[in-house]
């Protein structure tokens, strides 16, 4: 402690014996100012916020993966006609193609997504991992950047890089291990199972930590509606959601084990001076905190291994659960959830070039001089649409 001097308070104790009164002071000493400063700030240090990178750090990431792949897909170069061509290689397929203002399937799946033939097939299980850092074009780019710095950044500047960070990439490793279980014939792409993850990690914080916040009812039941909200888009077509609901399931049973609290009781323990003897010693967490960590942890780790095996092995979770696919499209008089790889048949003949649609047998002349398989299979994507 300082070399402040101690502070002593006098107290009179009165004895009395035989009438005759006799004064002896009592010194007791008490805790000094120094050092009820430094518990304060000891205890303050615990709390403080952490500053956010990793996050921010993220978003640049996917940010710069979608400029590269923009740069490869070099869409003058690879098909017919192209949006925005004054980007020059930068510019965007076409909106029959790709209504999101992005690359083509082609070059998504060059660039490393989730293909399931590729991942079972060809043992390219790293297309788990990398399908997570690219995105299908600008609009899906901009929605999940803007939902992961939002919610990110809150979470990284509570819980600190490393924890938010592990949440982050094992949520959306198990979104896309999910997604490969169920959708088989398409590839898949993007951050958005991380982003259900880190939604599912600030639901289990809160429920784990619940006695140590305020206006915690008004909170959950925001955070719920923002989720179901959120779910509820999924079942459109051409979304994922079995990826946001495999992102969310992970992230859900991440937070009871990274995000848990200690209790305000231990902390004030724990900082309080040395002279200080409380009356019992207080736990450092609830009985429900830690009954929920080990039930979470053993779920996350039988769920992620059994459901690698399963995928390794081919296994299509379609077959053992008729009414699932649901979850992801539900079809209407609007839109279709049927939807296939485009398959062609071309033949060319100096510069026509006869292309026929093995779908829907649909065929088309096009008048093009030594066209690449790119612009070919772009072509195809047009006339099987």
């Amino acid at each position: 402690m300082s070399g402040e001097p101690r502070q002593l308070e006098i107290h009179l104790r009165v004895n009395s014996k035989r009438g005759n009164h006799m004064v002896h002071p009592l010194a007791v000493e008490t805790v000094s100012t120094s050092d009820t400063v430094q518990y304060q700030r000891e205890e303050a240090k615990h709390y403080r916020k952490r500053f956010p990178w990793l996050i921010p750090l993220f978003v640049v990431a996917n940010i710069v993966m979608f400029v590269i792949t923009m740069y490869v897909n070099n869409c003058p170069h690879n098909s017919v006609s192209c949006i925005a061509s004054f980007l020059g290689r930068f510019s965007f397929q076409p909106f029959k193609e790709n209504p999101l203002l992005g690359p083509s399937s082609l070059t998504l799946q060059k660039m490393g997504a989730l293909d399931v033939s590729r991942v079972v097939h060809r043992h390219q299980g790293w297309r788990l991992i990398t399908c997570m850092w690219l995105h299908a074009g600008v609009f899906h780019l901009l929605a999940n950047m803007l939902g992961i710095l939002v919610i990110g950044i809150r979470l990284e500047q509570e819980f600190g890089f490393v924890l938010i960070g592990l949440l982050f990439v094992i949520s959306g490793f198990g979104g896309s291990m999910l997604s490969a279980l169920f959708i088989q014939s398409n590839i898949s792409v993007g951050a958005s199972g991380a982003l259900f993850g880190l939604l599912g990690g600030m639901l289990s914080e809160l429920i784990t930590n619940w006695t140590i916040y305020d206006n915690k009812l008004a909170a959950l039941l925001t955070l719920v509606i923002i989720i179901v909200i959120n779910l509820a888009v999924g079942i459109l077509p051409h979304v994922d959601n079995f990826a946001h609901i495999g992102g969310f399931l992970t992230g859900f049973l991440l937070g009871f084990v990274f995000l848990i609290r200690p209790q305000f009781g231990w902390v004030n323990q724990r900082y309080a001076p040395l002279n200080y003897s409380p009356g019992r010693a207080k736990p450092k967490f609830k009985k429900y905190q830690c009954i929920l960590w080990v039930l979470s942890l053993i779920l996350l780790v039988v769920g992620l291994s059994v459901g690698l095996v399963a995928l390794l092995r081919g296994v299509d979770a379609n077959d053992h659960c008729s009414w699932c696919h649901y979850l992801s499209c539900v079809p209407t008089s609007k839109w279709s959830c049927h939807t296939e790889a485009a398959y062609c048949e071309s033949n060319q003949l100096g510069n026509q070039l006869n292309v026929t649609c093995s779908s829907n047998g649909k065929s088309n002349t096009y008048y093009m001089q030594d066209p690449t398989s790119s612009q070919i299979q772009q072509l195809c994507t047009q006339l099987c649409s």
